[in-house]
C-alpha cells in the first residue's frame, strides 16, 4: 500500500475533556465553570504539548493558587481521567486499516509525561507503526516541524499521507505540505472520507 493514513489521538481516536475528571472532585457548577476558565484551564494544558515539563507547570501553578494546590495536583496525577474513552467508531477504523495493512502512523499533541501515563493502556497504538508526541520532540501542530518529522519517520510525503485531526489549523498546515488531510467531523465522515481515497472499503 502506498497510502499511509496519519491520526490525531485528541477528540479523534480517544475523546478529551478537563471537566470529566474535575467534575467529579468539584461539586459546585459555578465553580468548577471558574477553575476550568481560570485555574486548569486548555490553553494552560498546551504548555505540555509544546514539551513544558508538567510536573514544572503544576507546581508552578500550585504557588499561584494555593487554594487549588490539591486539585492542580490532581491534573498531573489523574490525567487519565480526562479522557472519557474512545471516540464512536474510530478505533473500530483503525483495526479495519490495520487488517488490510495499510500504514497507520500517529501525531498527536500531547505531553510526554501524560503521554508515559495514557500509552500503556490502550493496545490500539500497538497496531502503529510510529506515533509522533509533540511533548517528546517538544514542538506541536501546526507548526511545520512537527509534520517534517512525520515524513521523515514514515518515510513519506505529499499526498501519500492522510491525515485527519480535528483541529482545522492543523488540517491547514498538513495541506499546506501537500497531504491529503481531512477535517475529524466524526467516524462514519472519516470512513467515508477513506473510502474515497480507496484506503477503505
Amino acid at each position: 500500500m502506498d497510502k499511509a493514513v496519519v491520526f490525531d489521538v485528541g477528540r479523534v481516536l480517544f475523546d478529551w475533556q478537563l471537566r470529566a475528571l474535575f467534575a467529579k472532585l468539584i461539586d459546585d457548577r459555578d465553580e468548577l465553570d471558574t477553575f476550568l476558565s481560570e485555574v486548569v484551564t486548555e490553553e494552560w494544558h498546551f504548555q505540555t504539548d509544546r514539551g513544558r515539563n508538567v510536573h514544572e507547570m503544576v507546581e508552578e501553578r500550585v504557588a499561584q493558587y494555593p487554594q487549588y494546590a490539591e486539585l492542580i495536583r490532581a491534573y498531573a496525577d489523574r490525567f487519565n481521567e480526562t479522557i472519557p474513552g474512545p471516540v464512536p467508531g474510530s478505533l473500530d477504523i483503525v483495526r479495519r486499516l490495520h487488517a488490510a495493512k495499510v500504514p497507520i502512523f500517529g501525531l498527536t499533541n500531547f505531553g510526554h509525561e501524560l503521554w508515559e501515563q495514557f500509552r500503556p493502556g490502550e493496545s490500539v497504538f500497538d497496531l502503529f507503526e510510529d506515533i509522533v508526541v509533540s511533548g517528546t520532540e517538544k514542538v506541536a501542530k501546526p507548526d511545520p516541524r512537527i509534520y517534517a518529522i512525520v515524513e521523515e519517520r514514515s518515510g513519506k510525503s505529499g499526498a501519500s499521507l492522510f491525515f485527519t485531526d480535528d483541529n482545522p489549523d492543523n488540517i491547514a498546515a498538513a495541506r499546506a505540505r501537500g497531504w491529503d488531510a481531512y477535517r475529524f467531523i466524526d467516524a462514519s465522515t472519516l470512513e467515508a472520507d477513506l473510502a474515497r481515497a480507496g484506503l477503505l472499503t
